[in-house]
């Protein structure tokens, strides 16, 4: 063979292999976890956004993903290679399970399922937010397992459900094997634009989304209101980013007891505004892990948690986004070392429950207790 002949027949087994790859991508992509792309009038509605410019969203302040330059890489490639040998507890984590059907409509509770998903009660009214119970947060099922421990529920222990909140779309968020197994048991989603499409996808009924923007307000019934708010982060399932809207929620109860649901996303001036706008709520669920130097404008680092509680005039606060999925490189109990270190003991009350344990929110502190340090 010549060494023309000999080159052809590289190139060629070479572009037959990056078809075959690019093939294979296109193949997985297409999977029905990956969700729904926003179209006609949903893109419509979209596009008429003014937090939509130039074929995606856009945060209120200019958000790198990565800081620091070469650093933030070598931060990445750090997570990549998942050295740190506390990146994940040696122990089982300590959790409980309640029948969560057999609770008494008239408690106002939460329940905390580990990482951002929790449950709650409300002036009777059932309330579940970006569940995550399949036991990982990832399109392929040998990365970001749950922690030994974490999932004491299951899908099938999620009772009918009034109002199902989805913050964004990641899949630490929102995960395709729970939101179609409790599909039949959710009378309403409310969830950011765009997000509606991948839950159109799985099945969902139009008519039982409501989709916002940012400062939209949305009427539940019986009381209960929605204000979608900002949040400093980014969005996206598969290669393409932020063709879907990031939320945090205000939500005001029929006696009028305000909750903010943080989702996820970075310090900002947002919160002051917040504040601001609402005057207090009575209880805030807020971010608190997976935070690194190299990703600190999405992911609040120690302290910001707590500031931005009592930017929003928190009188209670829930620290989530922890102890169950392995996203950064800090140890998987550092976030609520950190955030126990050094919380205001007085304002705002700072809970620490365990995963699965009812929170009692008329007297949240009896459910609060330093479980993290008994595991290793």
């Amino acid at each position: 063979m010549n060494r023309h002949s000999f080159l052809r027949g590289a190139i060629g087994f070479l572009a037959s292999f990056a078809g075959l790859f690019a093939g294979s991508v296109w193949l997985f992509l297409r999977r029905a976890k990956f969700g729904g792309t926003p179209a006609e009038a949903r893109l419509k509605r979209i596009g008429g956004s003014p937090n939509f410019r130039a074929g995606e969203f856009h945060n209120q302040l200019f958000t790198p993903t990565l800081t620091g330059g070469s650093a933030g890489w070598r931060n990445m490639l750090k997570f990549a290679s998942n050295r740190n040998p506390r990146l994940r507890p040696k122990d089982r984590i300590p959790s409980v399970r309640r029948d969560l059907r057999s609770l008494a409509p008239t408690d106002n509770v939460l329940v905390w399922f580990g990482h951002s998903s929790y449950f709650m009660q409300l002036d009777g009214r059932r309330i579940l937010v970006d569940p995550v119970l399949s036991g990982r947060a990832s399109p392929v099922s040998f990365t970001t397992k749950a922690f030994d421990g974490t999932d004491p529920y299951t899908a099938a222990d999620i009772p009918d459900i009034d109002f199902l909140f989805i913050t964004h779309d990641h899949w630490d968020h929102l995960d395709y094997e729970t939101v179609t197994k409790i599909r039949p048991r959710v009378k309403k989603v409310i969830c950011g634009l765009g997000v509606g499409a991948h839950l159109e996808q799985w099945g969902y009924a139009s008519g039982s989304i409501e989709e916002g923007d940012w400062g939209d307000s949305i009427a539940l019934g019986d009381g209960f209101t929605a204000h979608v708010l900002p949040a400093r982060h980014f969005s996206g399932r598969g290669l393409r980013r932020n063709l879907t809207l990031w939320a945090s929620f205000a939500l005001r109860t029929s006696s009028g007891y305000k909750i903010f649901l943080g989702g996820d996303g970075g310090y900002g001036p947002h919160f002051k505004e917040i504040g601001k706008r609402f005057g207090s709520f009575d209880l805030a669920v807020l971010e608190n892990g997976q935070y690194d130097t190299a990703w600190k404008f999405i992911h609040m680092m120690p302290g910001e948690t707590l500031q931005a509680a009592r930017d929003i005039n928190a009188a209670v606060i829930i620290p989530v986004h922890n102890s169950k999925f392995c996203i950064s490189n800090h140890d998987w109990d550092a976030p609520l070392r950190s955030i126990t270190a050094i919380a205001d003991e007085l304002r705002p009350r700072l809970i620490t429950p365990v995963i699965g344990s009812v929170v009692q929110l008329d007297n949240p502190k009896a459910e609060s207790s330093d479980w993290w340090t008994t595991v290793t």
